[in-house]
């Protein structure tokens, strides 16, 4: 979208998760909470997206290649760090989405209805709101007797009536660009807080008898922010049965939800069948009628191919497995790259790290790898090769196509038979 830039307000500290690391960079599902904000308007169509930071900035900096940076060097409240936009969108007539970096779960589908809804209305300025059972901690919208929206109340300045509202604020708005920073320009300084309130400019435009409406999500959960350790693993939880119910949704068997943690950016197959206590990072690809699980971890960068079986106490990471292999009990394989039907005996290590380096393990198609076979990397065993059970195959002492290895350390015993016969 050409008209719509989208501005991501990041500067907060985050005093209440007591930690060192900025709020919006810790860890959610597999990548920073900051991320998921960045992807969810990304996804939406938004290419232009400006990040005001302000806490611990060089930090946050790291994570922003390629886009836009604006740095509020005093916090002083949410309008404040709006306003510090000004110079970069000098000139651009449209709309400006503003989202709240530490509210990660707001959907794609949500952005999209809010940019709808403001520019069918053809309002100054268009909410996020949702209805809550408990709104503490929230800003009330307060309506007239029309319905339409007259202010928002923060929790601190709401009378005990207007505590007791349940739409609440989310954090997210549609500005028209013309009319933003004129409101912006009038916002008087709250002395309790010492900050500069965004929630400010709908009395601006009420005032100059402006369009501001609310678009109220059904899922009250995408409003929630990170603002401690319990936001975070309530984010955590949401975000997973979110994530479980998109691949069931996808032709996949997840046996128990309860306790299968898969990280987004993973894509499954039809048919495959997740096993209860398996975890499943970012960038993950598991293709059709494969079982995985139980009690087993696939790590970043793995690709598992059709048919395959990846059984309990398995570990793979950075690896390719290609279709019809067998993975069943007790093993680790690291920078491995896999032929087809490969059966991989129980308790199989690759050796893949020496203390400074990863090294990368080579199994050709067909191949057996006996119980407690240690390959340490960088090795190749050929297709239709065997080690016999607790076979240690030192680095760069490749097994030739279709022979036997046994032994400590491994020795070719013979050619087997299973070549010939194909």
């Amino acid at each position: 979208m050409k008209d719509i830039v989208g501005v991501i307000l990041a500067a907060g500290e985050g005093t209440r998760m007591k930690s060192a690391v900025p709020k919006v960079l810790h860890n959610l599902w597999g990548m920073p909470v900051l991320l998921h904000t960045i992807r969810a308007l990304k996804c939406a169509g938004i290419d232009r997206i400006i990040v005001v930071v302000g806490y611990k900035s060089e930090r946050i900096k790291e994570h922003l290649k390629g886009f836009e940076i604006v740095t509020q060097k005093e916090l002083l409240g949410t309008a404040d760090a709006l306003y510090r936009t000004r110079k970069a969108l000098f000139g651009f007539d449209g709309t400006v989405l503003v989202v709240c970096a530490d509210a990660p779960l707001i959907k794609t589908d949500t952005i999209l209805k809010l940019i709808h809804m403001h520019r069918d209305e053809q309002a100054a300025c268009s909410l996020l709101s949702a209805e809550l059972r408990d709104p503490t901690g929230y800003g009330r919208i307060i309506r007239n007797d029309e319905g339409e929206v007259v202010r928002i109340v923060e929790e601190n300045d709401a009378s005990i009536y207007q505590r007791v509202v349940p739409e609440v604020n989310s954090g997210a708005y549609c500005f028209d660009s013309k009319k933003l920073f004129a409101a912006l320009d009038e916002i008087m300084l709250r002395p309790k807080r010492g900050e500069y309130y965004l929630t400010d400019t709908i009395d601006f435009f009420k005032r100059h008898k402006d369009k501001v409406v609310a678009h109220a999500t059904d899922d009250p959960s995408e409003i929630i922010g990170i603002n401690s350790r319990n936001d975070l693993a309530l984010a955590h939880d949401i975000l997973r049965k979110r994530i479980i119910e998109e691949i069931i949704s996808g032709g996949v068997t997840v046996i128990d939800p309860g306790t299968t943690f898969i990280s987004s950016n993973v894509t499954i197959g039809q048919d495959t069948i997740i096993y209860p206590f398996v975890f499943i990072e970012a960038d993950v690809n598991i293709g059709k009628n494969c079982s995985v699980g139980p009690f087993c971890r696939i790590r970043s960068s793995t690709t598992i191919e059709d048919d395959t079986r990846i059984g309990n106490f398995v570990e793979i990471t950075r690896s390719h497995i290609k279709r019809g292999t067998k993975i069943n009990h007790f093993s680790y394989l690291g920078d491995a790259a896999v032929g087809s039907k490969v059966n991989i005996g129980a308790g199989t290590i690759t050796a893949n790290y020496n203390g400074k380096s990863k090294n990368k393990t080579f199994i050709g198609n067909d191949a057996f790898i006996g119980s407690g076979t240690i390959l340490i990397a960088p090795v190749r065993i050929g297709d239709y090769a065997t080690t016999g059970a607790g076979c240690v195959v030192p680095k760069g002492k490749d097994i030739p196509k279709g022979s036997v290895a046994i032994g400590v350390p491994a020795r070719i015993l013979k050619k087997s038979k299973r070549s010939h016969s194909k």
